[in-house]
């Protein structure tokens, strides 16, 4: 595959850096375009920042995987689509609080003939019946909602609008990896940095008691078209 002169001018530039604390990084991503060679043009949109650690967690074991759900201290610059999966009086609560749709088993059947154009699934617990056969559908993709993200709870309008203020969920990978959104490139750099640093602090919050040495192996900060830089430990 053919590498573009701006990637490879931005691959060099993160790769001079090394590791830096948090705060260092930060200014570092979004400083990393302003060292492009003349002639190069930056990126036009406002790219998504993201943070990858790599936890020294074995996810085939059930009590080893890392899994959480945070409100950012400055939301991630967008606005979910929130659907949830409720009846009776917590329908119109839901629409209230923001939701883009809300409704019973009307909605899981529109969800199980191939309608997924949303980012988050809140239900009830009195809905998980109907919404239990979904889990294929939305299991994959990582939208089925699940007590332990707090996507399963009786109070859909306090869920409504964490997600639509900014709440995201993660979830570590087979490799032991958590991936997760936390701004964009247009945040300032004390937003994104007390974001880095809010998230990172909950996932060594959330460490197993099973985990078996080092747990954060590494953290490594990017952007949507940029290369990864490195946050140490300090």
């Amino acid at each position: 595959m053919k590498i573009s002169k701006r990637k490879r001018a931005l691959n060099e530039a993160a790769q001079k850096l090394g590791a830096l604390p948090v705060a260092a990084a930060v200014s570092a991503l979004k400083g990393l375009e302003s060292s492009l060679p003349q002639g190069i043009k930056p990126c036009k949109f406002d790219q998504s920042v993201a943070v990858a650690v790599r936890l020294g967690v074995d996810p085939k074991h059930a009590d080893q995987i890392v899994r959480g759900s945070i409100v950012l201290p400055h939301g991630i610059g967008k606005s979910q689509r929130v659907i949830v999966f409720c009846k009776d009086q917590n329908v119109a609560k839901a629409l209230e609080a923001g939701a883009d749709q809300a409704g019973g088993k009307e909605l899981a059947d529109k969800v199980k003939d191939g309608w997924l154009d949303f980012d988050v699934a809140i239900a009830t617990p009195d809905m998980m019946g109907i919404v239990g056969p979904l889990g294929k559908v939305l299991g994959p993709r990582g939208l089925m909602p699940s007590p332990k993200a707090g996507t399963v709870t009786q109070d859909v309008a306090t869920a409504v609008k964490e997600y639509k203020a900014g709440k995201v969920e993660f979830r570590c990978d087979d490799g032991g990896n958590v991936h997760c959104v936390v701004g964009k490139m247009s945040f300032s750099e004390q937003s994104l940095t007390e974001n880095i640093e809010a998230l990172l602090q909950l996932i060594q919050q959330l460490k197993p008691q099973a985990a078996k040495g080092q747990y954060v192996r590494s953290v490594t900060l990017s952007a949507t078209q940029m290369p990864g830089i490195q946050i140490s430990a300090a």
